[in-house]
């Protein structure tokens, strides 16, 4: 039981991780001279601030950032993880932090989509689907 427990979990982090966006366009980069208000809220912090300085901490004392791949090892996961929601939002959604039971397990499994937040871990912008 204890390690289906083990494969569902890791299962799921993959499910997570293949869903992210390791970089992301800058609001200038974009042609468009009209960029929603939402994406001027989202704060996305660079892959070299975070290894210089580590995850950046919201006012709820919540880590947030896009997934470190390798560096993951050093520097754990933040969170709040970064990802790309329905119909290309980007916000972040929070990381599964430890399943004690089936029944939990059960009814993690069984969910087909989270919100999806600003860097705060309060504000809705989205919906994340698990394929």
């Amino acid at each position: 039981m204890k390690n289906l427990l083990v494969l569902a979990v890791i299962t799921l982090l993959l499910l997570v991780g293949c869903s992210q966006q390791e970089t992301l366009p800058k609001a200038e980069d974009n042609d468009s001279s009209e960029i929603e208000k939402d994406a001027l809220e989202l704060v996305i912090p660079s892959r070299e601030s975070i290894l210089k300085d580590g995850y950046p901490v919201n006012e709820n004392g919540q880590t947030y950032g896009p997934n470190m791949g390798n560096d993951t090892i050093t520097l754990g996961e933040p969170d709040l993880l970064l990802a790309e929601g329905e119909n290309g939002v980007i916000g972040y959604i929070y990381q599964i932090k430890s399943i004690s039971s089936p029944n939990e397990l059960a009814a993690i499994s069984s969910q087909k989509s989270t919100p999806l937040y600003l860097q705060d871990g309060k504000t809705i912008i989205g919906t994340f689907n698990f394929h």
